[in-house]
């Protein structure tokens, strides 16, 4: 998620049938840019159908969660709202 890569990312997203999109739940940053990734997913890489690619969006590090992060039913509302599966 590294932002000199974001350049190259149709080459990685090639052939894929779904992605991950993983966030560090102690660093704000990170979920601020899970849109942006998603977006540039929905835009570059789609099913044979042409849906895009199921994508799940993954909390890492949760064990170092600071107060006044999402809580589990923002989390799943924030996912229905952009088209996260799962």
């Amino acid at each position: 998620g590294q932002e000199r890569f974001g350049n190259m990312t149709r080459v990685y997203y090639k052939e894929a049938v779904g992605a991950f999109v993983v966030f560090d739940i102690s660093r704000g940053s990170t979920f601020e840019a899970v849109l942006k990734w998603k977006s540039d997913l929905d835009s570059k890489v789609h099913l044979p159908n042409g849906s895009p690619i199921p994508a799940v969006l993954l909390a890492n590090k949760c064990d170092q969660k600071k107060d006044g992060g999402q809580n589990p039913p923002q989390m799943d509302q924030f996912c229905k709202e952009h088209g996260f599966t799962g």
